[in-house]
Order: structure tokens, then C-alpha cells, then sequence
């Protein structure tokens, strides 16, 4: 595979790949790098943690 991005992480396979990998319902990104893409999940959850604690985004 390239090391030039796009980068994507695939959720079904739990591994980076290139545009030409899996469905992209089954995928998150595009990352710009490999490293970025590696990181998907733990940048998903901070950001959905970070979303979730933001007073502009509570249904109360």
C-alpha cells in the first residue's frame, strides 16, 4: 500500500487502508496520514466525550 493518503480505518477489519479498501460505511476517515488513521477510534471517543461535556450541546 502507498504511504500518500488518503487513509482510512476500517472498522470491520480493524486496520488502515488506502480509498481502495473496504465499503466506507464500514470505514471512518480520511485521515491525512497512516499514524492519524491508526488513531481513529481513541480521536472518535475524545471527540464524542468532548461533545457529550459541551454545555451547547445538552438536551436538558
Amino acid at each position: 500500500m502507498s504511504d500518500s493518503g488518503p487513509f482510512y480505518f476500517c472498522l470491520k477489519h480493524h486496520t488502515v487502508e488506502g480509498k481502495d479498501g473496504c465499503k466506507a460505511a464500514d470505514r471512518l476517515g480520511p485521515y491525512d496520514t497512516r499514524e492519524a488513521a491508526s488513531h481513529a477510534l481513541e480521536s472518535a471517543e475524545e471527540r464524542t466525550k468532548a461533545w457529550d461535556e459541551d454545555p451547547k450541546w445538552k438536551d436538558d
